[in-house]
């Protein structure tokens, strides 16, 4: 099942994807895809519903973030064996985690707005978690039961921000929009193997990364019984696990966002990403 938000901002409706790819509308059925409905009960009785007995949505509308107010949205640094080595660094003993504020997220194809006077806007597309049951001191062979489904992420980062401005990497992480997640949040099931996908990004139209999970550090199992191990991951929170080689910080000179770049990335089986990167120009 591929579940998504359409509309405008902040003013989104559920959906989901029918056979034919169209959306049908949810809104009948539940208020949104957020922490509210993303418990397994709500999501089997959704899974239950013949879509073509929906309303179909309109062609052209806007899809919003796959999931509504996450509570969380944590993120793993140096997750890929090939992007540790790209930054010069060794591959971490336990997990890199920082956290990405909410009010970063943003539509699969919203424009992104750089952060004023930014020069290190980096990109970084993700395989993204988001958790289905409360788990708290789980082991990794309870975590697939924990997941309600995988969705795509663009980490993007200023990296100035994150890295010569002294304190954790937050800061520079959590610019506005510089979280877009979706188009669509696909349940467990439509995902056997989350270890064997392949990740990509184009700038430009020029291939900067190209990866697989397969080459993840830590998979997402370890991932989730390590969080729960020091918080709560509670239901409709986004896990982002890490990305591949093929950052511009990575690059040998480095490469960054500048005003009218167009970014377009995506998963096996998640979905793409779309969208025009603009400068922030104060009036």
């Amino acid at each position: 099942m591929k579940l998504v938000r359409f509309g405008d901002q902040n003013k989104e409706k559920p959906g989901l994807l029918d056979a034919n790819g169209e959306v049908r509308d949810l809104s009948g059925v539940i208020k949104d895809v957020n922490p509210d409905t993303l418990d397994q009960r709500t999501r089997q009785s959704v899974e239950a519903i013949d879509p073509l007995t929906l309303p179909r949505v309109e062609a052209g509308q806007r899809l919003g973030p796959c999931v509504g107010r996450p509570g969380k949205f944590v993120c793993i640094g140096l997750n890929y064996h090939d992007h540790a080595v790209e930054t010069g660094l060794s591959p971490p003993s336990e997990p890199v985690v920082f956290m990405k504020a909410v009010s970063a997220i943003s539509g699969p194809h919203d424009d992104i707005t750089l952060l004023r006077g930014s020069t290190k806007s980096d990109w970084e597309v993700e395989l993204g978690i988001v958790i289905g049951k409360r788990a708290r001191y789980i082991t990794a062979d309870q975590a697939l039961d924990a997941i309600a489904g995988f969705c795509l992420v663009n980490d993007l980062s200023e990296r100035e921000w994150q890295i010569e401005r002294g304190g954790n990497w937050s800061k520079g992480k959590s610019g506005d929009g510089y979280g877009p997640i979706g188009p669509w949040l696909v349940t467990a099931d439509e995902i056997p193997e989350p270890q064997a996908m392949d990740l990509w990004l184009e700038r430009n139209g020029e291939t900067m990364q190209s990866g697989s999970t397969a080459d993840m550090i830590f998979p997402v199992t370890e991932l989730i019984a390590y969080l729960s191990q020091c918080m709560s991951l509670n239901v409709g929170d986004i896990i982002a696990t890490g990305t591949p080689a093929g950052v511009g910080l990575g690059r040998r000179p480095p490469v960054f966002l500048e005003d009218g770049d167009h970014l377009r990335l995506g998963i096996t089986g998640l979905g793409e990403q779309s969208y025009q990167v603009f400068a922030d120009n104060p009036s």
